[in-house]
């Protein structure tokens, strides 16, 4: 899987539950109609009975210089230490918004599917934030790469 690049996200939520975050790279557009999003969580990790019990996220899309925010939210440190790192405003839904994030896609979550180890979770876009960053931020072959997302001449 390593060599399968993708978008940094950190995945947020604040509810009823608490709140919580971790750092992912397998999100993906579903439908433009409802505009939706897949996001896959460990059933395992320590974000997985928040997240469900609050029902809602927020992605945000990482750009370069979030490298250390991302490690932060990988896992191994307490959630108050997450947060500490960034600056954040609340969503319409609740969930912590990354201040400087390249996007960020408030979502409700409309369906969940169990395969293997993880929870695929099918969120609704229901507000969208987008940053001053013009590159984003990719993960392949176990290191962190910018992308310019600059249209060629």
């Amino acid at each position: 899987m390593a060599r399968l690049g993708a978008a940094v996200n950190i995945v947020t939520t604040d509810g009823p539950a608490g709140r919580h975050g971790f750092t992912a790279s397998a999100v993906c557009s579903v439908t433009d109609q409802p505009p939706t999003l897949l996001v896959c969580l460990n059933k395992g990790s320590s974000a997985s009975a928040v997240v469900h019990a609050n029902g809602v996220i927020c992605v945000n899309t990482l750009a370069p210089g979030h490298e250390t925010l991302s490690n932060m939210f990988g896992g191994g440190k307490p959630v108050e230490e997450r947060f500490a790192a960034g600056e954040w405003r609340t969503s319409a839904t609740g969930a912590p918004m990354l201040v400087g994030a390249l996007t960020a896609f408030d979502c409700r979550i409309t369906r969940t599917v169990e395969v293997g180890t993880h929870d695929v979770l099918f969120c609704e876009v229901v507000g969208l934030a987008h940053g001053d960053a013009r590159e984003g931020l990719i993960y392949f072959s176990r290191r962190y790469h910018a992308i310019n997302g600059a249209s060629p001449d």
